[in-house]
């Protein structure tokens, strides 16, 4: 469904004083009733209220969907997070520099991190969004006296894991927060750089000829530039020695600015590092003394080597580690890039990075965020996560990051027109399965309650319908549910892949947890209703194990299910590369298994599957649960059999179902 089938809600829509300021409309779309709301469950999102031109949605034929209509009241999901930053954050970039949040463009290059064998370490990664956004914001400050200005839902990487700038306590939106002695990832604040004044050029010049050339790699980077700054002094190599002389003589008292060029000349010239280490070689003993001096006077830890080797060549040491060795990068401001090479360098912290306080500001700031391919970003020296893309909001010309989390279209008319067009002549009563896109529960469904009118419009005209969902606010609407199953066959479907609370806040932090729907589960069983359980997405290496299995199929034989129904994880576009970087952040030992088993696209090897089906199918059989047949299993959320439950279905009429049908839950 695109734009065009999209019209503007009348001006006299409910709630109007809701309607206020927001972020610009698609370009696809210029007018709609655009509201956002003060609860925090809502903080940051755009509502989008249109009124759509239709509601029953064909799927197409080519789809792999083994049902054929579907109604998505819904576009964007408002289960999602959101998490940002001040657009003065500086970002560590793959060169080593530095670059405000807000600069950031799709397509550069950043740091980010990876676990490696149980240690996080630093990768480069590319920014795949980039988007702003109006938020109350916070104050978090360091030990260091680093301050981070972001939002409440914003997160950092702590000791004791990921960490939301506030947190909440209770709830179905609990979540861990930041607190005093919390401490932090990462090498600690950056340095701002200097500035490219004649005192900076006239040091960078005075190191850089002076020094030996004793330095690793490339140093063509580091020629051109000195070629430059030359030019600009209208001096060239022609000249003679003697025009350069009164250039780079050392300065009777140098500034600091004149002394962080000539660090970073010296450093060019006669530099490296590696993980541990960084060091200025040269033969010119006084030259050394010169640069310990300047070292010493930014508080490096900086040593001269006693021994000389026999090519007369001494040594000067800088310890510190990266963080020590990242503050003279941005204070200095060396060229070559190739000595600043971060990969697979082991992300640490330190006592420094201790949180003392974070207190809000009192006030709404513009925040930023990215989305990058590992999940998170260095953030004034601190690992920062940020949010994942996902595609599907691309079909709205919407992006598939920040605007799938934050712009939710809703079809306030779904009701009325879903009457309309049950009673057209041309409309036989097929089956119409919903969940199939987004879940129709989400949250927005508290405040905007279409789907009570939706049941109600199904019911009237007894038309049949199933429901798929993990969002346990499906009860709210039970009333009618009873009311639709006595005239119509009513299925309903929940999703649930494991029982591991870990597992899910991670992989599903913005869901009701695993409990909390099968609770509703067997809710809905006691009203009377046959209700499948989908174990979808099982997620190969992490809960596909028989320990997994066995929890999971005797919670649901415990709910009152009818039915369990594995459904291995299906990853399409935007969902895969999503999942990728999450793997590649918490489980990478997994990642060149998942390499193996999708390399031939979205769906999982048969043999992979038809293994994992009899695995449930044994351990159902131990608990006393039904289990759909395998070609049922594929069909299950869509078509409930006569009985309603979701287990078993026919195809409807002119459809055909690919042998490998395996339905997305992503």
């Amino acid at each position: 469904m695109r734009w065009e089938n999209l019209s503007v809600v009348p001006d006299g829509s409910p709630d109007p004083e809701a309607a206020r300021a927001a972020p610009p409309l698609p370009l696809a779309l210029p007018h709609a009733v655009v509201r956002t709301f003060d609860t925090p469950g809502f903080a940051g999102m755009t509502f989008y209220e249109v009124r759509a031109k239709s509601i029953i949605n064909r799927v197409p034929a080519a789809s792999r969907l083994p049902f054929e209509w579907t109604i998505n009241p819904y576009r964007g999901c408002s289960h999602a997070c959101t998490y940002c930053l001040s657009g003065e954050t500086p970002v560590l970039t793959a060169s080593g520099r530095t670059r405000k949040l807000a600069d950031l463009r799709v397509g550069d290059q950043v740091y980010g991190t990876v676990s490696v064998d149980g240690e996080r370490r630093y990768v480069v990664t590319t920014v795949y969004n980039h988007w702003q956004t109006v938020k109350p914001a916070y104050r978090v400050t360091l030990a260091d006296h680093t301050e981070l200005v972001a939002s409440g839902d914003h997160r950092f990487l702590t000791r004791r894991g990921w960490r939301h700038v506030t947190g909440v306590a209770t709830g179905p939106d609990w979540r861990p927060g930041l607190a005093a002695g919390d401490q932090l990832a990462g090498t600690g604040q950056f340095t701002e750089t200097p500035k490219d004044t004649t005192d900076y050029r006239v040091g960078y010049l005075c190191g850089m000829i002076r020094g030996d050339g004793n330095g690793s790699g490339d140093l063509r980077e580091a020629m051109a530039r000195a070629q430059a700054y030359l030019a600009d002094f209208r001096v060239a190599a022609r000249d003679g020695l003697a025009s350069l002389s009164d250039l780079i003589r050392w300065p009777h008292a140098p500034s600091d600015c004149w002394l962080r060029g000539f660090l970073a000349g010296l450093f060019d010239a006669d530099g490296g590092r590696d993980q541990h280490l960084m060091w200025l070689s040269d033969s010119d003993e006084g030259l050394l003394h010169q640069a310990l001096d300047a070292l010493r006077r930014f508080k490096f830890n900086a040593v001269l080597e006693g021994q000389r080797l026999p090519t007369g060549v001494r040594t000067v040491l800088v310890g510190g580690g990266l963080g020590e060795h990242l503050r003279f990068k941005h204070l200095c401001d060396p060229t070559v890039a190739a000595r600043w090479d971060l990969t697979g360098v082991r992300v640490v912290g330190g006592e420094d990075l201790q949180v003392v306080s974070v207190e809000p500001l009192g006030l709404e700031l513009t925040l930023y965020d990215i989305t990058t391919g590992t999940g998170d970003f260095i953030a004034n020296g601190v690992v920062s996560h940020n949010c994942f893309a996902r595609n599907t909001h691309t079909y709205l010309d919407l992006d598939a990051g920040h605007d799938f989390d934050s712009k939710v279209v809703v079809k306030v008319n779904a009701g009325s027109l879903l009457r309309r067009e049950l009673a057209a002549p041309k409309w036989r009563g097929a089956h119409i399965a919903m969940g199939t896109n987004v879940d129709c529960y989400q949250r927005a469904e508290g405040r905007y309650r279409l789907m009570r009118e939706i049941i109600a419009g199904l019911r009237d005209f007894a038309n049949p319908f199933s429901i798929l969902t993990k969002g346990t606010l499906i009860l709210r609407d039970l009333d009618l549910l009873r009311q639709a199953a006595e005239v119509t066959r009513v299925g309903v479907a929940f999703s649930v892949g494991f029982v591991d609370e870990e597992m899910w806040r991670a992989a599903e932090p913005g869901t009701p947890s695993p409990r909390r729907r099968l609770d509703a589960v067997r809710a809905l069983t006691e009203a009377g209703f046959d209700v499948g359980v989908l174990m979808a997405p099982i997620l190969p290496g992490l809960t596909d194990g028989d320990e997994s299995i066995e929890a999971t199929v005797a919670a649901v034989a415990a709910s009152g299910a009818t039915s369990v129904t594995p459904l291995p994880l299906h990853l399409r576009r935007g969902a895969r590369e999503w999942y990728s970087a999450w793997l590649a952040r918490s489980f990478p030992g997994l990642a060149p298994r998942y390499r193996e088993l999708y390399r031939g696209g979205s769906y999982l090897p048969k043999a992979y599957q038809s293994e994992l089906t009899e695995r449930v199918r044994a351990a159902a059989v131990r608990h006393g649960l039904g289990r759909a047949s395998p070609r049922q299993a594929r069909q299950s959320p869509a078509r409930p059999d006569e009985a309603g439950s979701m287990s078993a279905a026919s195809h409807p009429a002119g459809r055909t179902e690919p042998e490998d049908v395996q339905l997305t839950l992503l």
